[in-house]
């Protein structure tokens, strides 16, 4: 990933043609609660602010999928240079997807959706291969004495946070457990706490979300169990849960790489007719103890 890093920065440095008038738009899934977002927002901003393009960010607030086809509807009927767009369900947005595709809109995915991006017609998708990082985290939870998890997912329709839980119990060798809590976090406290009292063998927890994690965490405290906590993303919250001891590890997916890079290979590809020849992959990489101070700086700001 550094050479391709290094690469597209070079080729960024010859991109010379005037961009005034480019504009790009983003459009992500996201109900306002989670503070992963903000993050690939701010990044997005950045991105364009170096090119001296203009840049909007989208998102539905009711979290509803055709909602946010609609949102990339309407965001492609302006004929923006190119669209930045999450595919949590390729399903309920690909026709939009490729309507917008078919106008002429160039268009990279980002976050979710890495195994779509292709079928629906994006150029190429910016992201965690989210199955692998489930993965990573069941083996690490394996080797620290996980015996039964329970993997706690706040969209339900979202097939990327549906990979994560997969992945996790795949490495653990057991069956799938996996519960809905929503992305509110009075409903994931409650419901975590509910799980855990229902089910005392329950020994290991992971949040697909930081704020799932940081109620996780409080459902943790009043049930008054032993639990291996661990989690997807960053916050503030989990840098002072990882340093307290009660979350283990959390997995980091960059989310300034998948608002950053889009718009910059975007303003290539319009430009010099120049792009990656393979997707770009975020992640994963682990925060814990060993690494914790380094990054705490960044927690919330652009990691």
């Amino acid at each position: 990933m550094r050479k391709l890093l290094i690469t597209t920065a070079a080729l960024f440095a010859f991109a010379n043609a005037a961009c005034a008038g480019e504009r790009y738009v983003m459009v992500t899934h996201t109900q306002g609660t989670d503070p992963f977002w903000p993050i690939v927002e701010k990044a997005g901003k950045d991105a364009a602010k170096a090119i001296g393009a203009d840049f909007e960010y989208n998102f539905a607030p009711s979290g509803d999928m055709a909602d946010m086809a609609k949102l990339i509807e309407s965001a492609a009927a302006s004929q923006p240079s190119g669209m930045i767009i999450s595919l949590p369900d390729a399903d309920a947005l690909g026709g939009a997807i490729k309507s917008a595709v078919a106008s002429g809109i160039p268009v990279i995915t980002i976050n979710s959706g890495l195994g779509a991006s292709k079928a629906v017609g994006a150029l190429m998708h910016v992201g965690q291969p989210e199955s692998a990082a489930g993965e990573a985290a069941g083996e690490r939870a394996k080797n620290e004495g996980v015996k039964k998890a329970l993997c706690l997912n706040q969209e339900a329709y979202n097939t990327a946070l549906t990979d994560r839980c997969v992945g996790y119990f795949k490495a653990l060798g057991q069956d799938l457990n996996m519960i809905d809590v929503s992305n509110d976090a009075a409903q994931i406290e409650t419901r975590t706490a509910a799980a855990l009292q229902a089910n005392p063998d329950i020994d290991a927890l992971l949040a697909t979300g930081p704020h799932v994690c940081e109620a996780a965490a409080a459902a943790v405290d009043e049930v008054g169990a032993k639990i291996h906590l661990s989690c997807f993303d960053l916050s503030a919250g989990i840098i002072n849960l990882i340093k307290t001891g009660k979350v283990e590890y959390t997995i980091d997916q960059q989310p300034y790489i998948q608002g950053y890079m889009p718009v910059i290979l975007l303003h290539l590809y319009n430009n010099i007719a120049v792009l990656p020849g393979a997707d770009l992959p975020s992640g994963p990489g682990f925060v814990d103890p060993t690494n914790v101070e380094k990054v705490a700086a960044q927690a919330g700001e652009n990691r």
